[in-house]
């Protein structure tokens, strides 16, 4: 009896050991994934593909790295709100172009696509400070252009976009009107425990009751828990009840968080959306419910003219962003 109890304590230790070693030495490739299995880096297709109109901007982080980015234009003679977007972990700004195809048609909006560092064709490598510059950078570049309304610029995040997004709301309350959250974890702390079971007692973020001896060497925790507490800015959060990688609770208990100091948040479930296709299965109902918030928090402020209507092909989507 004695040494099967060993033989347990040591194999636990020894899978912490494992767990541990496998968290400081893989973590950044297991946060960020800049290139898909079987895919390049490079863009697999551009705007033009779809019919947008873009330009290329390029954009130097206050560390100097070197960015790359795309302005989508909704049309040259309306100033519609201008979204921020920011990607999942995984892949680049070009996955998500039918995504952001749609979101123009439905809302009327600009869109302006940052590829993090490392990924696309942005030089460096990810990690939780220097992609907060990067987000720093695209928003600060926005708010130059006399092209755009300034007033009326808006965050949209999902998964790792939306802890990003949530960084640079909480940082810049005068630059950016709202902020739109989806299918976004509490942290990066949180995540590895379910990613990695045996290790949930030792490490988690705000919400977690374990010892949390671990927390140390993560280097990119993102705790989106505790930056929504101090987020300003109206907060409407989307949640998947699908989602297979983030469990929708997460989402909530970004609500909850929130709604204790800031009043003007929403939550609206999508039963059937799942981590990447919440955009999809959620319907006409997903695009209203954004439409109603900007309406809200961001509003026209002069009406435009018949020329505003739409140029993008009414096509539905035909893949996942």
């Amino acid at each position: 009896m004695v040494g099967l109890l060993k033989a347990l304590v040591y194999g636990a230790g020894g899978m912490a050991v494992v767990g541990l070693a496998a968290l400081v030495a893989l973590q950044e490739r297991l946060v960020y994934v800049p290139v898909l299995p079987g895919l390049g880096r490079a863009y697999s297709i551009t705007p033009s593909r779809l019919r947008l109109v873009y330009e290329d901007v390029w954009l130097r982080a206050s560390d100097g790295v070197r960015l790359h980015s795309w302005f989508l234009r909704h049309s040259p003679t309306c100033r519609g709100p201008t979204i921020l977007f920011f990607q999942e972990n995984a892949g680049n700004i070009a996955h998500r172009l039918e995504c952001v195809r749609l979101m123009m048609q439905r809302l009327q909006c600009n869109v302006f696509m940052l590829s993090y560092r490392g990924y696309g064709e942005s030089e460096g490598f990810p990690s939780q400070s220097g992609i907060t510059k990067d987000a720093q950078a695209a928003l600060d570049h926005l708010v130059q252009r006399k092209d755009i309304d300034t007033s009326r610029i808006v965050i949209f995040g999902r998964s790792l976009g939306g802890a990003v997004g949530a960084v640079l709301a909480k940082n810049n309350p005068d630059k950016v009107s709202a902020l739109i959250l989806e299918n976004t974890f509490t942290s990066i702390l949180d995540m590895a425990g379910i990613m990695l079971p045996f290790l949930r007692w030792f490490i988690g973020g705000s919400s977690s009751k374990g010892p949390k001896l671990l927390n140390c060497v993560v280097r990119s925790p993102w705790s989106t828990l505790d930056v929504v507490a101090e987020v300003k800015q109206p907060i409407l959060f989307l949640s998947g009840l699908q989602d297979e990688l983030v469990p929708p609770s997460h989402m909530k208990m970004l609500y909850d968080k929130a709604i204790e100091n800031n009043r003007n948040c929403r939550f609206v479930d999508f039963p059937s959306g799942m981590h990447m296709d919440t955009w999809i299965s959620g319907g006409d109902r997903y695009w209203r419910t954004i439409q109603l918030f900007l309406d809200q928090y961001a509003p026209e402020v002069q009406s435009c003219d018949a020329s505003c209507a739409s140029e993008i092909a009414d096509d539905e989507p035909a893949s996942r962003g």
